[in-house]
């Protein structure tokens, strides 16, 4: 079954340094544009990550320092991902958790705000968790009755998971809509102000901490009683973009803390 598009869908893929959004780097990015009409376009980046790459990660995606050591930075190509990539939603496997975080972080490193409210985000590992709990090669083999070739390169990874959503779409049409707003809704499994879930909306559509001793309690509320807890965030290890919504509420609610 073919995507029914209102706009373009863009499946991508990051291989990395590692698992930590707010430390690691992209080392490999490929990109699956899908257009209303059908048509399908698909690159594939190799990037220096500025940072040496732990033997654990490329035993894993099997890139090494020296295959990138003459490839762009993320720098040299963040603007031009930027403009291919504006107007479309995002389709990933685990990418809401993950892959979608990482990109913005690398996004707001060198200085693109690219914005990521405007678009909606399709996780095929979601529908996939929420039907039948199986991982990408699994699915692969469940869905399309092929086995995944050269798994772990980001190229396959992101062919096989646009594969597996049409495939999901024929497979469950009884429950499944073909629209990027209902899949966006149906794999957005939190509520999240921020993408890597330490701050998340409570049932009054309020922000509120996902962690720590502040857990459950309201942005506004820590921000006006607790005046070193901002600082405190803003200095400490968490992902940009948190620390960009963090200072959002707090310009947006700066005469509440008066």
């Amino acid at each position: 079954m073919n995507l029914n598009l209102l706009n373009p869908i863009v499946f991508f893929d990051l291989e990395t340094t590692g698992v930590n959004i707010a430390k690691d780097r992209i080392v490999e990015i490929s990109v699956l544009k899908v257009l209303p009409n059908g048509k399908e376009e698909q690159r594939t980046i190799r990037v220096n990550p500025e940072m040496h790459i732990p033997e654990e990660a490329s035993k894993v995606h099997g890139i090494y320092d020296e295959d990138v050591k003459d490839c762009p930075t993320f720098k040299l190509i963040a603007k031009e991902l930027a403009r291919y990539i504006e107007g479309c939603d995002l389709g990933g496997y685990n990418s809401n958790r993950f892959d979608i975080p990482l990109l913005a972080e690398e996004f707001l490193r060198v200085g693109v705000d690219f914005d990521m409210s405007k678009r909606k985000f399709v996780d095929v590992q979601t529908i996939f968790h929420k039907m039948e709990q199986r991982t990408l090669s699994a699915a692969y083999r469940f869905y399309c009755n092929k086995n995944l070739e050269d798994a772990h390169t980001a190229a396959a990874d992101t062919m096989a998971t646009y594969e597996v959503l049409k495939a999901q779409l024929d497979r469950y049409g009884d429950k499944l809509e073909n629209n990027i707003d209902f899949l966006s809704k149906f794999t957005t499994q939190n509520n999240l102000a921020d993408f890597a879930g330490f701050i998340s909306y409570n049932d009054k559509g309020e922000e509120v901490f996902n962690f720590g001793k502040n857990k459950g309690v309201s942005v506004a509320k820590v921000l006006k009683e607790q005046q070193g807890y901002y600082d405190w965030i803003m200095k400490s290890d968490f992902p940009l973009y948190t620390k960009k919504v963090l200072t959002k509420i707090k310009l947006r609610d700066s005469h509440l803390l008066k």
